[in-house]
């Protein structure tokens, strides 16, 4: 790498054991770029008393060098519930830090960068859900994760990807409003029509059993609506045997043309415990990256779709939010109080 200045090579030495972790994705080269932002990071953190969460389609830099807490939006909802720290940076996009906020309104939570956004969390409003309740009055509504907290508020429950069939079933009611995402709802209905489908016929001449039905809003998430059945197809004759792992944002046919479906976690998981030699993630780019390191035997096929407001947070700008405590998420106590409430209803389903 040639002569480095100092600072650089001390913050080097000091990062030594990370970049052994992450060096079968990042290269070297790359890595002396970053290490004095991570050096300086470890020790904001232990200044401030801080934490960093970091969800799964954070790049292999933030996620394992610098991140206290790492997963998909329900385990940081849950970890942040927890979390004994003055400070959190949500190393992630809005609505997740302001779920954090919710978690611990008596603590500082700094999002990196305002301008990281959701394509989800803006395709939905708060008027517009008093909208949906007063053309259907009485049904209940639950709202994913990715939408903003005045979005929660109006909400009477949420869910995340991974737990959205339980929180429907949970309401014990037959028809629900599902938010925004139309493609994680339609994905839920095909799994409550199948649901009923195999279930024990009733006796005695009662009536069978009817699916919950969902009403949807025309969400979509920009990274997961690009993928296609014809992308499968094409993966699969260029990489024979490979496993095909999609996440539920994605179109209803995407889903069927994939080997497991499932929140990120559920990927993570899925690789985890099956160890294929090879697999497709279609989701966020970055993730691949993410669990190539904690699974080294298995060769990822990268389609490549980048979230734009994920990629906005960067080590150098967790840095600064660490150095000048900046873009501190604060929420109105009107909107807060029944959108935490709603977050809480659903880390309490189990």
């Amino acid at each position: 790498m040639g002569i480095l200045p100092p600072q650089t090579a001390a913050a080097l030495q000091r990062t030594a054991a990370l970049y052994d972790r992450v060096k079968s994705v990042i290269p070297e080269m790359e890595w002396a770029g970053f290490a004095e932002d991570v050096d300086a990071i470890l020790r904001l953190k232990a200044e401030r008393n801080a934490v960093i969460l970091a969800h799964n389609y954070m790049r292999p830099e933030i996620f394992h060098a610098v991140a206290d807490v790492r997963g998909d939006s329900l385990a940081l909802a849950r970890e942040a519930a927890k979390i004994d720290a003055d400070v959190i940076v949500v190393a992630g996009v809005h609505f997740m830090a302001e779920t954090a906020k919710l978690l611990n309104p008596g603590r500082t939570v700094l999002i990196p960068d305002t301008e990281a956004g959701c394509s989800l969390a803006e395709s939905i409003t708060a008027a517009d859900v008093r909208a949906l309740r007063a053309r259907h009055p009485g049904v209940p509504v639950v709202t994913y994760v990715n939408t903003s907290a005045a979005v929660k508020a109006e909400s009477d429950i949420c869910c995340t990807s991974g737990n959205a069939k339980k929180i429907v079933e949970s309401l014990g009611v037959p028809e629900v409003i599902m938010l925004p995402d139309e493609y994680l709802a339609q994905n839920v209905q095909r799994e409550l029509n199948a649901a009923v489908a195999v279930a024990t016929p009733p006796k005695g001449g009662a009536e069978p059993s009817r699916p919950i039905k969902l009403i949807t809003w025309q969400g979509h998430c920009e990274v997961h609506e690009r993928f296609s059945p014809a992308d499968i197809a094409l993966f699969r004759e260029q990489n024979p045997g490979v496993i095909v792992l999609a996440h539920p944002e994605c179109p209803p046919d995407v889903v069927a043309s994939a080997d497991y479906a499932g929140s990120t976690a559920g990927m993570i998981d899925w690789v985890g415990a099956h160890k294929p030699a090879r697999a497709l993630l279609l989701t966020e780019c970055s993730m691949s990256d993410n669990v190539a390191v904690e699974q080294p035997e298995t060769e990822f096929v990268r389609p490549c779709q980048l979230c734009p407001h994920m990629k906005r947070i960067s080590l150098a700008n967790i840095r600064a939010a660490l150095e000048n405590m900046e873009h501190e998420v604060v929420i109105p106590a009107d909107v807060a109080a029944p959108a935490r409430r709603a977050v809480e209803r659903m880390i309490a389903v189990r």
